[in-house]
């Protein structure tokens, strides 16, 4: 065959599908499954709350939104999009979510929200989280979205993550006991308006740190900007999204998880329930920890009926969608000793930091402020402290400490 008649057969030869129709197809079919065995088994609300899940999957990788490389970026190098991404977040989440917990009620039901206590055991929990943050190379939520986009690494975090979660369920009464004042609800406590007013002026205040902050080390802004992708204009279904899109596909689905589950979205209960699960069915009598006694029907029940676990597992599928609509699930199974043993230590601290801190980057730090808890101011101020030593330690364990947000998203 002539040279020219070889290089026409090689305009005609077909072009490689943008995205990848194997991982797509399983994801999709798990998730339709899914939502057909919860509706029938469990309930309509439910079987919402899965579909809720997996759209926060898409919406976290599709924008990159991890909240660890945002601060571990501004630690190391002053860039401060991804912290400025939050912030917007937590302004809409305020505006939505406190009228509502005002009130008691949205569209007819019940809500409350995630409010806890503050003390001792907060403090040390998050700073502990924070840590695990930087080693294990995610948080709660980007361990779950980056798992299901294929990062393998991420599934020995995860797992470890579940033992640091239920190992601590067996010593939080001891943290408990520390010193630590009631719950405290910002929204009953002010007032609906000096609630408000307050938490948006801290927002816009730690915004405005970041771009000071920004320009002092770099003489000007550098950060990825929040309102277009990293590869110029953004595609809904094949991302990457801006930063912005990110941020309010999460709080309005937060909305959607308040809205349908009566409170709004956590993600570390179901790690600690799974894993009290797994204790049991080796023998380990978790039910009589005091942690587990006063769960006993949540302990007992199938995971299909805890509205975390069924999120989660949407999270973890809905990743799994956006991954190979942008074709980008390719799982790299060789991971090197050291960065397997930051995985580990990470997410044990993970897990163990969580429980003590009751919740981890969702449900104390984005869902706890924008339901007024006081908690969630703290847990913020210590996670942030613990993200700066852990950001110090990751070198040693041969892991990069300078990246875009967008570039990792974890």
């Amino acid at each position: 065959m002539s040279s020219s008649a070889s290089a026409a057969v090689k305009t005609v030869s077909p072009a490689p599908s943008p995205y990848d129709a194997g991982p797509l197809t399983i994801a999709l079919v798990l998730i339709v499954i899914g939502i057909a065995y919860l509706q029938a088994t469990v309930g309509p609300k439910q079987a919402a709350l899965a579909g809720v899940g997996a759209l926060l999957g898409v919406a976290l990788y599709h924008a990159a939104f991890g909240f660890t490389s945002a601060w571990r970026v501004f630690i190391s190098d002053r860039r401060g999009a991804g912290l400025r991404a939050q912030m917007v977040m937590l302004a809409v989440g305020v505006v939505l979510f406190f009228p509502a917990l005002a009130d008691g009620t949205l569209f007819g039901n019940k809500v409350v929200g995630l409010v806890s206590p503050v003390g001792v055991s907060v403090a040390f929990g998050a700073f502990m989280f924070g840590i695990g943050m930087q080693l294990g190379g995610g948080c709660a939520s980007g361990t779950l979205y980056t798992a299901g986009g294929g990062n393998t690494r991420m599934l020995v975090t995860l797992a470890a993550f579940i033992v640091g979660s239920v190992v601590a369920t067996a010593h939080l009464p001891w943290w408990e006991s520390l010193p630590h004042i009631k719950p405290v609800s910002l929204v009953k406590t002010w007032g609906l308006g000096p609630a408000l007013i307050a938490n948006l002026a801290l927002f816009a205040a730690i915004g405005a740190f970041t771009l000071w902050a920004e320009k002092r080390r770099h003489g000007r802004i550098v950060g990825v900007p929040m309102t277009r992708s990293a590869k110029g204009k953004p595609a809904l279904l094949r991302g990457p999204w801006p930063l912005v899109w990110g941020a309010l596909a999460l709080v309005l689905l937060n909305y959607a998880t308040l809205a349908l589950a009566g409170r709004p979205w956590g993600v570390t209960s179901a790690f600690a329930l799974w894993g009290a699960k797994a204790f049991m069915a080796v023998g380990i009598d978790v039910a009589s920890w005091p942690y587990w006694a006063k769960q006993v029907n949540v302990l007992k029940a199938p995971v299909s009926q805890d509205v975390t676990t069924v999120m989660d597992l949407g999270i973890i599928l809905g990743a799994l969608v956006a991954a190979s609509l942008a074709g980008k699930f390719a799982p790299v199974w060789k991971v090197p000793v050291r960065s397997l043993i930051a995985a580990i230590v990470g997410g044990l601290l993970l897990g163990y930091g969580a429980r003590l801190a009751y919740g981890c980057n969702i449900g104390a730090y984005f869902s706890g402020i924008i339901s007024g808890s006081l908690h969630g101011w703290l847990w913020l101020v210590a996670a942030f402290f613990g993200n700066v030593f852990g950001t110090r330690l990751r070198p040693f364990f041969g892991l990069e400490v300078e990246t875009t947000p967008r570039e990792s998203g974890c």
